[in-house]
């Protein structure tokens, strides 16, 4: 599709010249960075399409995300033509997984409630937010293309956005410099950037300050995280503190619980005191199951339903294997859900993804995972909206809502199995205070909600 400036943002004249202007001369770590990409890209495509069998590529997370922006390359273009409705503004939204997306999800649905006239592009990044991406209320979505000029500028052309909003803490250099040049407002909404984050590193600034820069909005979830941004060369005068819309996702999911639905119904039905362990790693079962095994020794009768954040063959395998040698019956959820009954369980491993928000219901207390993982914690939210107490491992500095779920008396951080199975038995146990513990984590939660209605009310005055 050949460029053609949107007629609500025309190109912008050649005067100014900072950093996103059009006519300024991008850094040069930007331009070396933009080169590279483009030269590594049709390499990395014409690697993910051979040298594999169709299993190990559908394995590999890298390789399935180049297939998805091969297979996605064109459906910007084509609904373009079909559904681009030019009379419409459109909001431009991209959060790289599936955390992220749920943050943007919250700001999208507000943001159509309050301009239903708007039309909404979502795009995510890891092969993880696939089957968000799919549920997610846009009219186009699908993986983000290439950060180099030619695919940002196709897609720019194709979707004459009027607002790009990033997420938490995803800003594509080239995407973002391009918007800005054509005089789109380009904001970051759930902002975070965490004390020890790589991006206020010299490598990271050389990278994203020029992108930076160019923000018309940062909305942060924190002041300090607002004045962290501020550093990476935001005029201050753009930064908002608007809190973190994940707190709204959350509290929506916990709330469209349906205790009647065919994989939680069988969970219900019994009073066994049950620990939800979601978005487990390697690294975290093996501190919890040799844990879980001193607490059973007195809770005999503990269950435990727990899902891995990748809950792919290769995972489930081995720790089913783990459960089986410490004495647990196990079977899959999709088990659970074909027979209507867990009686006879003692464990409950989840084979897919989607409803780990909904089957912390059924519990009494959560451990997410993350926490003894290089990556870090997951999020603590969706257990906090259901009330449930939630227990985490040592690496959760790049949370902010563990940090402050901590500090509350609604969460723990643990250091190992033996500390974390005195915490999990201090709850559990009879005579336990999960319950106390728990409500004070849902009214942390409860406390921080409406971030995405302060976003909204952020982003509004951008949108013509």
């Amino acid at each position: 599709m050949a460029a053609s400036p949107h007629p609500r943002h025309p190109p912008p004249s050649s005067t100014p010249k900072p950093p996103g202007s059009k006519g300024a001369r991008w850094p040069l770590p930007i331009r070396v960075y933009e080169r590279v990409l483009r030269a590594l890209a049709p390499l990395l495509m014409g690697g993910a399409r051979g040298g594999r069998s169709p299993e190990e590529r559908e394995g590999s997370k890298l390789i399935r995300g180049i297939q998805g922006r091969c297979r996605d390359r064109d459906r910007f273009s084509s609904w373009a033509e079909e559904g681009r409705d030019p009379e419409r503004p459109l909001a431009w939204i991209h959060a790289p997984s599936v955390g992220e997306g749920l943050q943007a999800k919250a700001v999208l649905e507000a943001l159509r409630t309050r301009r239903p006239d708007l039309q909404f592009a979502y795009t995510h990044f890891s092969p993880s937010a696939e089957a968000l991406a799919r549920r997610m209320p846009a009219d186009v979505s699908g993986y983000l293309p290439w950060d180099t000029r030619p695919a940002a500028m196709a897609a720019l052309d194709a979707l004459q956005p009027d607002l790009l909003l990033f997420t938490k803490t995803e800003v594509w250099p080239v995407l973002a410099l391009l918007a800005a040049e054509r005089g789109i407002p380009v904001a970051l909404v759930a902002a975070t950037l965490p004390r020890a984050a790589g991006r206020r590193g010299l490598l990271g600034r050389a990278f994203l300050t020029p992108a930076f820069r160019a923000l018309t909005r940062v909305m942060a979830i924190s002041p300090e995280d607002g004045a962290r941004f501020t550093e990476l060369g935001v005029d201050p005068t753009r930064v908002l503190v608007t809190g973190d819309p994940g707190m709204d996702s959350a509290w929506e999911r916990a709330q469209a619980a349906d205790p009647g639905a065919p994989y939680l119904a069988p969970l219900h039905g019994s009073s066994r005191p049950t620990l939800v362990a979601g978005s487990t790693w390697g690294a975290d079962e093996a501190v919890l199951l040799p844990a879980l095994g001193k607490v059973r020794e007195m809770v005999g009768d503990l269950r435990l339903v727990i899902a891995p954040h990748e809950p792919d063959e290769a995972h489930l395998a081995p720790l089913e294997q783990a459960l089986q040698a410490g004495g647990w019956r196990i079977r899959r959820l999709g088990e659970v859900e074909r027979r209507g009954d867990a009686q006879d369980v003692d464990a409950v491993v989840v084979d897919r993804v989607g409803v780990l928000a909904h089957l912390y219901s059924v519990g009494q207390a959560a451990y997410v995972g993350g926490g003894f993982h290089a990556a870090g914690l997951h999020s603590v939210l969706e257990p906090a909206a259901s009330g449930l107490p939630v227990v985490f491992g040592p690496r959760f500095a790049n949370s902010l809502a563990a940090e402050e779920l901590k500090s509350e008396g609604g969460g723990v951080s643990v250091e190992g199995e033996v500390e974390l199975a005195r915490v999990l038995l201090s709850w559990l146990g009879r005579g336990g205070d999960g319950e106390a513990v728990g409500a004070r984590a849902r009214s942390y939660l409860l406390r921080h909600r409406g971030a995405a209605a302060r976003t909204v009310d952020a982003l509004l005055p951008l949108l013509p």
